[in-house]
């Protein structure tokens, strides 16, 4: 079924000219590496493109080929064809729907188990590790071999979404994939320096507040912690560099599952889920109109702060003792 639909979308490529790529918002290395890859292969085969963002590109994945041409949306020109990579549902695309909804035709490619197949071609797999891994399908219909540039935005969207190759949507079908991008061209020292091991200063300052506002609960399964917009504004720190906060809640011993809150400038707070091995953050999130996989999700509310923490650390609960003995 997946490669009947990626063949379906290679086909709707070559017959037709002038595509927007739409990446989603708060944007991470899958949709950024899979966005980019999908814009160098629309270049390449001679088609006009374009690829846009509801946010600017952040200063982690600057270095991927061709981030100098996201555009933010109020800067995109309408299209006739656009195509949404990474978005579970529509409401990813943030300010860019705009152009998704005034397109005559539209392509939805994303792995996440949420999605409800929105677009005119749906390319939907929740078995693939990341919506890289389908762009690199969908690049190898429509080019007779991949460069280094484009191996290295869907090496990064691979890695990046796998958790370095440490999380369980890692498959053998996914070291298959990185192999073939290494033997293109892909710099797996050089990604891993860039995206793993140059972290800004602000970004370090906000993580150690994160920590010290860290508590354990339900006897050590549930990690809590929170960033406040005072701690933006005391660490000098962006939205951007929250990415990875929650990782490390998740990581301690004993944790199960973790959950982030972070306020935004408008005072509403985005909620990041992670779990290690049993618990459905994933309905969590979905519970809340949010989304995303089981062990990774999120969802955003309004409300004060102690009622939003303490809604969230309840579905929490409820998720942990569904799966209380097998922890």
């Amino acid at each position: 079924m997946r490669e009947d639909a990626l063949r379906s979308i290679a086909a709707f490529i070559k017959e037709n000219d002038d595509f927007t790529v739409v990446a989603h918002t708060a944007p991470d290395g899958d949709t950024l590496g899979a966005s980019l890859a999908l814009y160098g292969v629309l270049v390449r085969i001679g088609k006009r493109a374009a690829v846009v963002c509801e946010q600017p590109v952040p200063h982690t994945y600057a270095f991927l080929p061709g981030a100098e041409h996201v555009l933010l949306p109020e800067d995109a020109r309408q299209t006739e064809h656009v195509i949404a990579v990474d978005c579970a549902d529509r409401a990813r695309m943030g300010a860019a729907l705009r152009l998704f909804d005034g397109a005559l035709h539209t392509c939805n490619i994303d792995h996440h188990p949420s999605n409800d197949f929105y677009a005119e071609f749906n390319a939907v797999d929740d078995m693939a590790a990341a919506a890289g891994e389908l762009i690199a399908s969908l690049a190898e219909m429509l080019l007779p071999g991949l460069d280094a540039p484009l191996a290295n935005c869907l090496y990064t969207a691979l890695m990046t979404d796998t958790g370095n190759f440490a999380y369980s949507n890692t498959r053998p079908e996914t070291f298959h994939l990185a192999g073939r991008l290494l033997a293109a061209g892909a710099d797996n020292a050089e990604l891993n320096r860039l995206v793993y091991r140059t972290v800004p200063f602000a970004k370090q300052k906000l993580l150690g507040r994160a920590l010290a506002n860290m508590e354990l609960l339900f006897e050590g399964k549930l990690g809590v912690s929170y960033v406040m917009q005072s701690d933006f504004a005391a660490t000098g720190a962006s939205e951007e560099d929250t990415e990875g906060i929650i990782d490390h809640v998740r990581d301690v011993e004993g944790v199960e599952a973790a959950l982030l809150l972070r306020e935004t400038p408008s005072g509403a707070f985005k909620l990041s889920l992670r779990s290690k091995k049993a618990a459905d953050v994933g309905a969590v999130a979905q519970a809340k109109g949010g989304g995303g996989h089981k062990h990774a999700a999120g969802y955003t509310a309004e409300g004060p702060f102690d009622l939003v923490r303490a809604e969230a650390v309840n579905l929490c609960e409820r998720a942990l003792r569904e799966v209380w003995k097998e922890l």
